[in-house]
């Protein structure tokens, strides 16, 4: 392979060459970057100033695109957005029609976005929405957590809520999906006592359903826990045609963590243990597992033993 052998003179030359053509092509960037570019980008509605008396339903997709008219870093800053583009879209016209012309609203699209952006079109230009009576419906709320307890405490009785339902508005097809109403998750980490506060209900999804109240006040009653040992008898199920069915042993070991309050409350008549013959029936199982069916709520079972049981038949 040939080498070329430059003087100090020619090399000095070619990197001058390049430093030139480095910054000729910074300066085509910086130029091509500052013009006025018109691109498109997705963008998901946000339905505002919906009318209180008027269940609707939205009759196409929940996401337009806009042509934007910006500078070339906006276009490229475009293609890094990780989270999608959001407009606010004003249902205020739905008082006298059922449909809603973007046209009219670009004024207030526009202060949305920084002064050297424009959105110059959205398509589609016209939303189309179908309007229903509104159905009032009252759910349980939900409480929704992520905590984690010091070692030895736990969630000893239930967690309370007031109000514990929350009433919500909408067509009735929507309504009919809404068996409940999650709160905002509420997190906490190494608990040792009970907890107490307020915490806004999730929000809603849907512009035409409306629900209230959106706070609810919760209580986390919080105790220390121990483990208890107990005997539980064994019950046979789906072995009535036989004469008989000897189970050994007879009897399971259960260990469970209850609370010190609740301790002398947790007695083997609160447990249900059962083996089912229909396993053998079938599969002609040579053992049947132990299956716990009935226990105390707020009672953590820590152990079985054993967790499978021989038997005699005798038919």
């Amino acid at each position: 392979m040939a080498i070329l052998n430059l003087t100090k003179a020619q090399r000095q030359k070619v990197r001058i060459f390049i430093i030139c053509i480095c910054v000729s092509v910074f300066s085509w960037a910086l130029f091509a970057m500052s013009n006025k570019y018109t691109y498109r980008i997705p963008a998901a509605m946000r339905y505002v100033n919906a009318p209180d008396n008027k269940a609707f339903h939205p009759l196409q997709s929940d996401t337009v695109d806009l042509q934007v008219e910006g500078s070339g870093w906006q276009v490229f800053f475009s293609r890094l957005r990780l989270q999608a583009q959001e407009i606010d879209v004003d249902l205020s016209p739905l008082k006298s029609r059922d449909w809603v012309v973007f046209t009219n609203q670009m004024g207030f699209i526009n202060r949305q976005f920084s002064s050297n952006q424009r959105i110059v079109a959205i398509s589609p230009d016209t939303l189309h929405f179908d309007f229903s009576k509104q159905t009032v419906k009252k759910v349980p709320i939900k409480f929704a957590s992520d905590m984690s307890f010091q070692k030895q405490y736990a969630i000893i009785d239930s967690v309370t809520l007031n109000p514990q339902y929350v009433t919500v508005t909408g067509p009735l097809e929507d309504l009919a999906r809404i068996d409940e109403w999650e709160t905002d998750t509420f997190r906490r980490n190494n608990i040792n006592s009970d907890i107490s506060g307020r915490l806004f209900l999730q929000q809603k999804k849907q512009a035409n359903i409306n629900v209230y109240p959106n706070i609810v006040e919760f209580n986390v009653p919080v105790g220390e826990v121990t483990e208890k040992v107990l005997e539980i008898p064994i019950r046979v199920e789906n072995g009535d045609e036989f004469a008989s069915v000897r189970l050994i042993p007879s009897k399971v070991t259960i260990t469970v963590l209850v609370s010190l309050r609740n301790y002398m409350d947790i007695l083997p008549s609160s447990f249900e243990a059962v083996v089912d013959l229909e396993s053998w029936k079938n599969n002609r199982a040579e053992s049947l597992p132990v299956i716990i069916t009935q226990f105390p709520e707020f009672c953590e079972i820590v152990k079985i033993s054993p967790q499978n049981v021989d038997f005699i038949i005798k038919k």
